[in-house]
């Protein structure tokens, strides 16, 4: 059985976190993570060049057959929810241009699935994400985070196949 390699992508504006997973049947293995991160004397539209450059370094260095999103939540700060927006369109649109399914999952779900718990902290998903991939090294809660998204996506990814299979038929 040839591994499935997926990448998770906590988006950012300051720090893009990612986090690759192989995934064999029912078995997940830590590949690698990091973070990328822009300069915040730049202006946004160098920034977000960045983040761009940075992700499309990571897919061609790692190339994953997947790639995992989470989806944005609303912010109380109109212009900061905006420029999360942006960081999270480079997110969705670096890998659907490296020819990736891209799926999206809500922070709740991806705790639910990594944790059990919908309203899990930070720390919690850091120590299921370590006791899911033992040799996991992550160097930043933003890396962390997108293991979890990557674990997520392994977790429900037959589904999500499923509902496609489903829609095209109709």
């Amino acid at each position: 059985m040839t591994p499935t390699r997926i990448i998770g992508i906590d988006p950012g504006l300051r720090n893009m976190g990612w986090g690759l997973i192989d995934v064999e049947g029912s078995r997940l293995i830590y590949v690698a993570s990091g973070s990328i991160h822009s300069d915040a004397k730049l202006t946004l539209a160098q920034r977000l060049r960045q983040l761009h450059d940075g992700l499309q370094d990571v897919i061609s260095a790692f190339s994953p057959h997947e790639a995992a999103v989470e989806e944005t939540f609303v912010n109380t700060d109109p212009q900061a929810t905006l420029k999360l927006g942006q960081a999270r369109g480079i997110a969705l649109l670096v890998p659907a241009l490296a020819g990736l399914d891209v799926c999206e999952y809500g922070a709740n779900k991806i705790k639910k699935t990594v944790v059990g718990a919908g309203h899990a902290d930070k720390t919690q998903v850091q120590m299921m994400v370590k006791m899911l991939l033992p040799k996991a090294d992550f160097s930043s809660a933003d890396a962390a985070d997108a293991l979890a998204i990557a674990i997520c996506h392994a977790q429900h990814r037959g589904a999500n196949a499923l509902k496609k299979q489903l829609a095209a038929k109709s």
